[in-house]
């Protein structure tokens, strides 16, 4: 369960630069605008909008029982912009405001043992 320690993987957890404001996600070590080493954690909205998506029928191994599932780039309020699941739609289109939520990820071994992680849904 080492993958439950792992903070982004449960809420958006990035990085921002203390000397020039730049935000990331997900987190670095060194600002890629000013070059500081001077970062501190950042918690995102988990708020933003779709601005490109397209729906995969033919799955990458691993990810058979999913198909068909949707991949969007969504650029979150705070600015940066991160690829990511879209879940529980109807309709999705280019501007459509979604939201983190919590779900499964994956299934691993005989044991079933469920692992969660961030995706994003159409937003309320």
């Amino acid at each position: 369960m080492a993958w439950r320690r792992i903070k982004q993987r449960n809420c958006l957890i990035g990085s921002e630069c203390n000397e020039c404001k730049t935000l990331f996600y997900p987190p670095k070590l060194k600002c890629k605008k000013c070059s500081s080493s001077n970062l501190s954690e950042f918690k995102f909205s988990g708020k933003g909008s779709i601005v490109s998506f397209s729906e995969i029928r033919n799955p990458l191994y691993g990810f058979e029982k999913q198909t068909p599932y949707t991949i969007a780039i969504v650029k979150l309020e705070e600015g940066p912009m991160l690829t990511t699941q879209i879940v529980d739609f109807d309709k999705i289109e280019i501007g459509t405001k979604v939201e983190s939520c919590l779900r499964v990820m994956h299934t691993e071994g005989h044991s079933g043992m469920i692992q969660y992680g961030t995706k994003f849904k159409p937003a309320e």
